[in-house]
């Protein structure tokens, strides 16, 4: 019950800052590990949670008036064939061998979480058929990495639909939410038929990310982030030097 507490709490963090900006499976994933969880599982396990996190907060958007599902499912449909290829890769990687492609990931999505964030790109008209174009064709690989180890897809879907796509960062954030819904289902899918996943971890997880996730897309602002990604920082290098040397 505790261990299940302990993920809930997990969850709720992870779910506030998966739709806040990003990052937030750097938390969740090694969590499990800790937990006893074999890398690979614990990998598989993660998207459990990850639907409901993104079933809220596309909710909350959309309720809020922001939603274009249109183009929020054609961007989704092209994540799917890198997904196949990612999460059936992930599911068949060594335990040991994924450990340390955790940890590599995990210290360079720390250094771009420390970059300074771009400016926002505040545009209301429609994206230009060659922004489109390019942005459907990134897609993929956004699926790809996100069936592989889904850690730091945020902080890849951001360049593309703010920069790329020259979306506003409220536009973009909820058009995040629905193409990671689009692929997590598919990723889902795939460890589900190749790995025995934790459900329980995953459910437990599930519920946390739910409430962040809603807590997140309801914020009018973004007072308090702070202190919580300085926190999480911290946890992410002991979790790093725990995979790499022990």
């Amino acid at each position: 019950m505790l261990e299940l507490l302990l993920l809930t709490v997990t969850g709720i963090a992870t779910g506030f800052l998966n739709v806040m900006a990003g990052g937030g499976s750097m938390l969740s994933v090694p969590v499990m590990i800790f937990l006893g969880v074999p890398g690979t599982v614990a990998n598989g396990t993660n998207r459990i949670a990850i639907l409901p996190q993104n079933i809220s907060a596309v909710w909350a958007f959309y309720r809020k008036g922001i939603s274009n599902f249109r183009l929020s499912l054609t961007l989704g449909l092209c994540t799917i064939p890198g997904t196949l290829i990612g999460a059936s890769l992930a599911s068949r990687i060594p335990n040991d061998q994924f450990n340390t492609l955790l940890a590599i990931v995990m210290v360079i999505v720390l250094i771009v979480m420390s970059l300074p964030q771009p400016k926002t790109i505040s545009v209301n008209d429609s994206p230009s058929r060659n922004r489109l174009i390019a942005g459907h064709a990134l897609m993929v690989l956004i699926g790809f990495w996100g069936g592989l180890i889904h850690i730091g897809v945020g902080f890849l879907l951001m360049p593309i639909l703010n920069r790329v796509m020259q979306l506003d960062l409220v536009t973009t954030n909820a058009h995040k939410v629905f193409i990671v819904l689009c692929y997590t289902v598919v990723a889902l899918s795939v460890f589900a038929a190749q790995l025995e996943l934790a459900w329980m971890y995953g459910i437990a997880l599930g519920i946390g990310t739910w409430i962040g996730a809603w807590l997140a897309a309801n914020m009018q602002i973004k007072q308090g982030i702070g202190p919580i990604k300085i926190t999480l920082n911290i946890v992410i290098v002991a979790f790093i030097i725990k995979l790499l040397f022990f």
